[in-house]
């Protein structure tokens, strides 16, 4: 039923972020997995959203949505009362001489390096007074959290150029042929990256590891034409299972042929210096970048 116009208006944060996730996704089944819900309380929440301000914010054509002009200029307002809500959450904390703002830090790409890892600790050593919280982020939403301003930093190997993110080398490792045991390859001491392309190659899936697939294709560069695609992967863990099954050989960096320690798989290095990059991101700001953070970039230069 309609509300009586006059009728006092309750719109809560649950609204504004089920409507943001929409927005983005444009599918309410894609909106639903991102908040961790059910496809039917999205779909009410957003109905009821709309019958609360009195407009429509999206079109709903057959498979997708679009928004309404309305729609457009809530997302706006929406995502800053967001980013207001992270900021005032962190000036309490400031505020507060025994409980200090902790470093937020978000790791995407799967990424799990040594490099990575010491950096981390180090850290802890030298800044004990500023607690480290770690969240794990879905590559493709890294610089959403960090305009959000969710998270302080980000490390990833590497995102498409975008305006409100700096985006700088943390360091890099030497690429490798990741090949399954068996392989006719796997007892080389060294490959060159023709021979490894005589092969169907793996690739990460551009969607869901856009910082990987941007380098493997910088790597491949002219010489795509020789390789034989034998399928793209979406996680780093698909990516070895597939490989370690025999159905292609990949592109890795030595960090992760690491901590990789299969049985089933064997990592062999490549002539030349092509490495892959990882980066730390970090969003831009009108002022000067806060303390904390100013420090961790300072020491992520000495880490390299």
């Amino acid at each position: 039923m309609r509300r009586r116009l006059g009728e006092l208006t309750m719109i809560e944060l649950r609204h504004l972020r089920y409507f943001i996730a929409v927005a983005e996704e444009l599918t309410f089944r894609r909106a639903a997995e991102r908040v961790h819900v059910d496809q039917t309380p999205v779909s009410r929440t957003i109905r009821d959203l709309e019958e609360q301000l009195g407009v429509q914010l999206f079109v709903r054509a057959p498979r997708k949505l679009r928004l309404t002009p309305a729609g457009a200029r809530l997302l706006e307002d929406a995502r800053k009362v967001f980013i207001r809500i992270e900021r005032a959450k962190r000036a309490v904390r400031e505020t507060d001489a025994r409980l200090r703002a902790p470093l937020r830090v978000g790791v995407a790409d799967g990424i799990a390096q040594r490099k990575l890892s010491e950096c981390l600790v180090r850290w802890r050593e030298v800044a004990p007074n500023i607690p480290l919280d770690l969240a794990e982020v879905h590559a493709g939403e890294l610089a959403s959290a960090l305009h959000r301003e969710e998270i302080d930093a980000g490390f990833s190997f590497g995102r498409p150029d975008h305006d409100a993110i700096a985006q700088e080398p943390a360091w890099s490792y030497p690429l490798m042929a990741l090949l399954p045991l068996r392989h006719e390859l796997a007892s080389c001491d060294r490959l060159a990256l023709s021979d490894l392309l005589a092969f169907p190659l793996l690739k990460y899936c551009a969607e869901h590891q856009p910082g990987l697939r941007q380098q493997m294709d910088r790597i491949v560069g002219c010489r795509a034409q020789e390789a034989t695609l034998a399928g793209e992967a979406c996680t780093f863990a698909g990516y070895v299972t597939r490989i370690a099954a025999g159905m292609g050989v990949g592109l890795v960096d030595s960090g992760h042929t690491e901590i990789l320690r299969s049985r089933d798989m064997v990592a062999v290095p490549l002539e030349g210096d092509a490495c892959i990059t990882t980066y730390v991101l970090h969003k831009h700001q009108r002022c000067s970048l806060p303390d904390a953070l100013q420090r961790f970039l300072a020491h992520i230069k000495t880490s390299q």
